[in-house]
């Protein structure tokens, strides 16, 4: 064998990895369940956060619960940990030019994947998203701890700008022209990238690029790869950001539920402040994960299928997509136009844990999951 290839970067080995990153993943996997499920349905008027406005009280408890806890706080929290992984994958090549090469490699292909997603299943993709910040800020992966605070310091206002915006655009917006709800397949096509088309570089990228600087920068400090050793950091970043998304949210929450019915201003501030609070609740998520990772001398069955969900995020990722596409959609089971809220989280919950039973049973037969398998060898080459 020559010295190139026993040189070529390759990905982790799995008795390698860090219990504490993948079991945050595993989790995450169910915050996005429930937050993309009612998206699939059909509404003749919605709230902010697209949630039935006329729905039963049952609707409106498990919507307010989701607004609070889950809305806003899913996809920083996805952001802060696709900003960790970079870096640690970043770090193991001493070259720096190459590891940029490799992060930008693996940004077109999660970009490329993002558009087969949205194509195919679901307008809401954020992988491309992801890619397009692999590709753009690669370099800064290898740049100072305080270049990366500076950087999640500075996209926080150009984050609340574009909320405010698409707030004063989507008041009381409802879902009767979704993607999700139309009959035709080739329409539903047709609107699903051009929803995507927009989403991508507004809402997704710049929601998310706060919080993959901050991943960033707690990977440069191995934060969930020796919790222990960030024990007290990790409990106050927990409290706080989980309860500052609290505090911040309640606004939103009491608005979407109709206890509370703002003007116009007040309304979109209250959503702004949703979405700029969900950052510290996703970061302190992931924190709370960490914490919790050190408790667990010996990971039980649970756990352990938790973390193999985490390690085949994106498989299971897309996963949810195609079951929610089946359930969902008018060409499929059609259950778009009959769920409510409630309904549609309880399916989005048991579709995450038949994801954790899929991803356990991969690894007992030894099997990484198509699309890492399939990402990795993009990203690293044939091996």
């Amino acid at each position: 064998m020559s010295t190139t290839a026993l040189s070529r970067p390759a990905a982790t080995p799995v008795g390698e990895r860090s219990l504490a990153p993948d079991l945050a993943r595993g989790f995450m996997l169910l915050l996005i369940a429930v937050a993309h499920a009612h998206m699939y349905l059909a509404y003749d008027d919605a709230g902010f956060r697209g949630y039935a406005v006329d729905g039963g009280v049952l609707d409106r408890l498990v919507a307010g619960v989701q607004i609070l806890l889950v809305d806003g706080r899913a996809l920083p929290m996805f952001a802060a940990l696709f900003g960790y992984g970079l870096v640690r994958l970043s770090a193991r090549r001493p070259d720096p030019a190459e590891a940029t090469r490799l992060v930008r490699r693996r940004g077109r292909w999660l970009l490329a994947f993002g558009f087969c997603h949205a194509l195919l299943l679901f307008f809401g993709d954020i992988l491309a998203a992801y890619g397009l910040i692999a590709l753009v800020f690669a370099g800064m992966l290898r740049r100072s701890d305080r270049a990366l605070l500076r950087a999640a310091a500075l996209t926080i206002p150009l984050h609340v700008l574009v909320l405010v915006g698409i707030g004063l655009s989507t008041i009381s917006a409802g879902h009767a022209e979704s993607p999700t709800v139309i009959a035709d397949p080739l329409a539903a096509l047709g609107m699903r990238l051009g929803t995507w088309t927009a989403l991508t570089p507004t809402f997704y990228l710049v929601s998310a690029l706060p919080s993959f600087f901050l991943g960033a920068w707690a990977a440069r400090r191995r934060m969930l790869d020796e919790p222990a050793a960030h024990r007290p950091f990790l409990r106050r970043i927990a409290w706080w950001g989980i309860g500052a998304g609290v505090v911040g949210g309640l606004p939103l929450t009491l608005a979407d539920t109709h206890l509370w019915d703002p003007a116009d201003g007040p309304a979109v501030a209250a959503y702004a402040l949703h979405s700029v609070t969900g950052i510290a609740a996703g970061v302190g998520y992931a924190a709370l994960i960490g914490l919790i990772a050190t408790r667990l001398r010996r990971p039980g069955r649970l756990t352990r299928a938790l973390a193999e969900c985490g390690r085949r995020s994106l498989t299971c990722y897309v996963l949810q997509s195609v079951a929610f596409t089946v359930i969902f959609t008018p060409f499929a089971l059609g259950l778009g136009d009959q769920a409510g809220d409630a309904a549609a989280s309880a399916i989005g919950a048991a579709v995450w844990l038949s994801t954790v039973v899929v991803a356990a049973l991969m690894a007992k037969a030894g099997y990484r999951g198509p699309l890492e398998t399939l990402l990795r060898r993009l990203t690293y080459g044939r091996r």
